[in-house]
């Protein structure tokens, strides 16, 4: 069996360190602050996507990916937290599963995090957002991560917390657990996936229920 997971929501959290980062920058560039509602209402997609929803203008988003990123640098590790359970999850499901995580987070600092966590050597692949062209929704995290894994002939599961983590399963031909620890509301996630659990752990839980019929 091959696990992925998806990090903001599904196995850390990272509020206090997004929303600095994110009005850290609307400072430093002298544009009006959205609200912290409006800014986790947007979390899971790429940063460059939040910040035109935010009302960035094309031509300067990058230049606010820039300086959120620096200062993310610089905090991430401080005002990250795993989830409850998160830890448990990922030991657990390591006993019987070869494990990935595919996110829309920078992958260099979210190895930083993983292994700040003492966690990262319990995944063979991430894939982060600079390793494809068409992040989550789009299948391609997901399959890059597959051809990084021996996948053949194996039951294949992906663990998010949002519509994009479960669309993006569904277009990788995967299948898909939601999660109600993050960002996803259940009314909305119970539309893209037949299968929702309160925590990682308690997705692992099942999982290895699934393991052991097969």
């Amino acid at each position: 069996m091959i696990i992925l997971f998806d990090l903001d929501g599904t196995l850390i959290d990272s509020t206090e360190a997004i929303l600095e980062s994110f009005h850290n920058s609307f400072d430093l560039l002298n544009y009006p602050h959205p609200t912290d509602e409006a800014i986790k209402a947007l979390i899971g997609h790429p940063l460059d996507v939040m910040y035109k929803e935010l009302g960035v203008s094309k031509e300067k988003v990058w230049d606010f990916v820039d300086t959120y990123k620096e200062h993310y640098r610089k905090i991430s590790t401080q005002k990250t937290v795993l989830l409850p359970h998160a830890r448990e999850a990922v030991t657990l499901a390591s006993t019987f599963a070869e494990l990935g995580i595919v996110t829309t987070k920078t992958g260099k600092y979210s190895r930083v995090l993983m292994e700040h966590f003492g966690l990262m050597d319990k995944f063979k692949v991430l894939i982060g957002r600079e390793d494809v062209i068409n992040p989550k929704p789009n299948a391609e995290p997901i399959l890059q991560a597959l051809q990084q894994l021996n996948s053949k002939d194996k039951d294949v599961w992906m663990i998010g917390d949002t519509t994009m983590d479960l669309l993006a399963t569904k277009n990788a031909g995967v299948n898909s657990i939601g999660v109600l620890c993050g960002y996803g509301k259940e009314e909305v996630l119970k539309y893209y996936t037949n299968i929702l659990c309160q925590n990682a752990y308690e997705a692992i839980k099942y999982l290895e229920k699934v393991q052991r019929c097969l």
